[in-house]
């Protein structure tokens, strides 16, 4: 099977993707969810750092799979992302919970520590 390349744009930046052939319409849908999610964080004006914006929409995209909470920006430190919205999903399982708070700290704290992901 082979891949074709798209060029696509998030939140105002290009990119070329590989996808499979006969992918294009899912990953044009993709692109644009994340696209969307992320024009919306960076609208809010809290978050102006590209690479926290990603984290935060892809967090957000992901609990929206698993039918959570949204996580939003905090307004006390530049940190992308609080623990208190995920630990009220009646959705998950306690430890599931549990397991996703602590994954949100570590985050928080390697954001706030390193500044960039990449």
């Amino acid at each position: 099977m082979s891949n074709k390349q798209i060029d696509v744009q998030i939140m105002g930046q290009s990119y070329i993707l590989g996808c499979p052939a006969g992918g294009e319409e899912g990953l044009l849908t993709a692109v644009r969810k994340v696209d969307e999610a992320m024009c919306k964080i960076r609208d809010a004006g809290k978050i102006k750092a590209r690479d926290r914006i990603a984290v935060l929409a892809a967090l957000n995209l992901a609990f929206e799979q698993v039918g959570t909470t949204p996580v939003e920006a905090s307004t006390s430190t530049t940190t992308a992302a609080t623990t208190t919205t995920a630990a009220s999903s009646p959705d998950l399982p306690a430890d599931s919970q549990a397991r996703l708070n602590q994954l949100l700290k570590r985050l928080d704290q390697v954001i706030e520590k390193d500044g960039q992901l990449l």
